[in-house]
């Protein structure tokens, strides 16, 4: 169907990405590791220099075969070279404000601090652990929380032994930090 007969606009995903990127806090820093803004970069410069070329070659080919409306190579392609700008955009954009924060520097201390991975028990005699990472790498199915997150934010600062409120959905967890430690230089 046309666009024209329609209510929507080239730039309407445009809007849902960068609304459903995570957000630091206003006029925080969008902290990161070493090795997490290393992964963003090359993901940038995957796009730019392999990705991207690839289809915008096949945009090329397509457009020169004719009938532009019934191409589903040129269609199709056109919709991927979008995505591919919306993601270049956002990485950009992120690795900008990325404030890189080598954990390793804290090694052998018993504080919590950004990078680090604590062990810790919750009311409920339940021991988890987790690491801190940034807004931009964090993945809670490895055990990687955001700093901004909730826990992250009630432990940061305390030490081996301190016993912490956190405020969660289902009311104020009491937790006591276990155990404190940080990568090796080199690793992150």
């Amino acid at each position: 169907m046309n666009k024209a007969f329609t209510k929507e606009s080239d730039d309407a995903d445009d809007d849902d990405a960068e609304s459903s990127a995570p957000a630091t806090p206003a006029g925080a820093k969008n902290y990161i590791t070493p090795a997490g803004y290393a992964r963003l970069r090359a993901e940038l410069l995957s796009l730019l220099d392999v990705e991207r070329p690839k289809v915008v070659e096949i945009v090329s080919w397509a457009a020169k075969n004719g009938d532009r409306s019934e191409n589903g190579d040129y269609l199709y392609g056109k919709k991927r070279l979008r995505e591919i700008d919306r993601r270049i955009r956002f990485l950009t954009k992120r690795l900008d404000i990325a404030e890189v924060v080598d954990p390793s520097v804290h090694c052998g201390a018993d504080q919590v601090f950004f990078g680090a991975t604590v062990r810790y028990v919750n009311a409920r005699d339940e021991e988890r652990t987790i690491t801190i990472k940034g807004v931009d790498e964090s993945d809670s199915a490895a055990g990687e929380i955001s700093w901004i997150a909730p826990m992250a934010r009630a432990l940061l600062g305390a030490r081996v032994g301190d016993e912490v409120r956190v405020q969660t959905p289902a009311g104020v967890d009491l937790v006591e930090v276990l155990a404190v430690s940080y990568p090796s230089a080199g690793v992150s």
